[in-house]
Order: C-alpha cells, then sequence, then structure tokens
C-alpha cells in the first residue's frame, strides 16, 4: 500500500493536470522572460561595460531569477493553498476525516512543493542553458538547491498560514516580505552594492543563502565553507518551520 503523503500529492497532481496552464504562466513563463529581459537584454548593455564579480551579467543573474521564482511559487502554495484547504475548499478537513492525519496533510505539502520545484526549476535550467547562462555541468546541483530553498519558505509559512481565518494579511506579506526579497537578497546585483548598515539584513535572507548556493552550481565557483554555511541556513530554517507547522497544523485539523 502506498504512504498516505503519495495519495495527497496524487490529489494535487490531478488538480495540477486541469489547470496546469494556469500555473505554468506564473510559475515558467514569467521568469524566462525575466530571464530574456535582465540577463540578455539588460545583460548586453552591461557586458558592454564590465562584468558583475567576473561573471557576465547573463551568468550572475540566471540562477538569481531561479531562487526567486521558487521563492514565489513556494509563498503562493502556503499562503493561499494552505487557507483554501481549511476556509474554502475544506480539503484538509476531508482528509484528516480518513485515516490521514494532520501530519501526512502537512508532509503531503512539503512533497507537492518539492515536486512542483524540481519541475519548474528544470525546466528553467534548461531554457537558462539553452540561451548561454549556465557555465558549469555542475548547474543541475542548481535543483535540489531550489528544493531546499523553496521549503526553507513554505515550512514556515504554511505553519502560519494555517491558523488564519482570513487572506487579508496575505496580500502584505507578499508585498513586505517576499517582494523585497525578491529585489534585495542579491537577485539582480551583489548586496556588496548595498549599504553597509543594510547588508546584515540581507545575509538573513534565505532567499540570498539559496542564490548564493545556485550561483555556486551553475557557474562552478565554489567555496566549500561558504556553501557549508548556506546549507546550513536552509536547512535550519525548514527544520525550524516543519516543527512550528506540525503543532499548528495538528491544532487546527484535529477535531
Amino acid at each position: 500500500m502506498a504512504p498516505p503523503v503519495f495519495r495527497i500529492v496524487e490529489r494535487d497532481l490531478r488538480v495540477f493536470a486541469r489547470l496546469w496552464h494556469a500555473f505554468a504562466f506564473s510559475t515558467f513563463v514569467v521568469p524566462v522572460l525575466f530571464l530574456a529581459a535582465m540577463g540578455v537584454g539588460l545583460g548586453g548593455l552591461i557586458d558592454d561595460q564590465r562584468t558583475v564579480e567576473g561573471l557576465s551579467y547573463l551568468h550572475f543573474v540566471a540562477p538569481g531569477l531561479l531562487m526567486a521564482s521558487v521563492m514565489q511559487g513556494a509563498a503562493g502554495e502556503s499562503l493561499w493553498a494552505v487557507l483554501g484547504g481549511v476556509k474554502w475548499d475544506g480539503r484538509y478537513i476531508a482528509m484528516v476525516a480518513t485515516p490521514l492525519t494532520a501530519t501526512d496533510v502537512y508532509l503531503g505539502l512539503f512533497s507537492w512543493v518539492a515536486l512542483r520545484t524540481i519541475a519548474t526549476s528544470s525546466a528553467f535550467l534548461l531554457v537558462a542553458a539553452l540561451l548561454g547562462g549556465i557555465v558549469s555541468p555542475w548547474g543541475v546541483l542548481a535543483v535540489p538547491v531550489a528544493v531546499l530553498c523553496a521549503l526553507a519558505f513554505a515550512a514556515p509559512l504554511a505553519a502560519w498560514a494555517i491558523g488564519r481565518d482570513t487572506d487579508a494579511p496575505f496580500a502584505m506579506i507578499m508585498r513586505i516580505g517576499v517582494m523585497p526579497l525578491f529585489l534585495f537578497s542579491g537577485t539582480f546585483f551583489p548586496i556588496s552594492s548595498l549599504p553597509a548598515a543594510v547588508r546584515p539584513i540581507a545575509w538573513l535572507s534565505p532567499l540570498w543563502h539559496g542564490v548564493e548556493l545556485a550561483r555556486a552550481a551553475t557557474t562552478g565557483q565554489v567555496s566549500w565553507p561558504a556553501v557549508a554555511a548556506h546549507l546550513a541556513v536552509l536547512g535550519a530554517c525548514f527544520l525550524a518551520g516543519f516543527t512550528w507547522g506540525r503543532r499548528t497544523f495538528a491544532r487546527r485539523l484535529t477535531p
């Protein structure tokens, strides 16, 4: 018999099969358009003047856009989708009325986020490679990095969202949380360009750690102590969120 989590993922796959075109635009087409516009278009102008940290702008921005798109996708799956499971379509309530537990539901969410991230990040990397944005064969390791980065965001956001009764705070989270991270976590420019007083804030961003890991993979410029530190931060974010989420999911879904 398949593990309970597989049943939840199967349900998500069936829904995705019907609505894939709606997800594809936001999770794949938009990031690729950003890559073409920023990496190839703007990058062509920048590269005429200088490189960024010794890289062409396309090579610099491609892993950043990959991680930023992963973060935004994980946020969407962990905010509105989670609240919908208890408030709008009630699927989480229906799930725990079966032998599935609240922890199964939580693990099912992570499994689905990971599966979607693998698919979208692999497709993005393929397009980036065709555009010349990947210079190292180790670039394939950006896929597991993307999964870890997605889970580092999904775990705490889902843990918090399951306890809400309205989606009113979600737009604020996106505006004052996700969007600033998108802009100031090393996606489009190195954080060394930020004022010295602001840089420590950027270092706390899980996205920055994901971007740095992905950039090391796609360019082959690896510092192993830095890799270990980035992995430790992302892993800690996931584990802290997971521990919190097990309690909040159980509290909300246990009759």
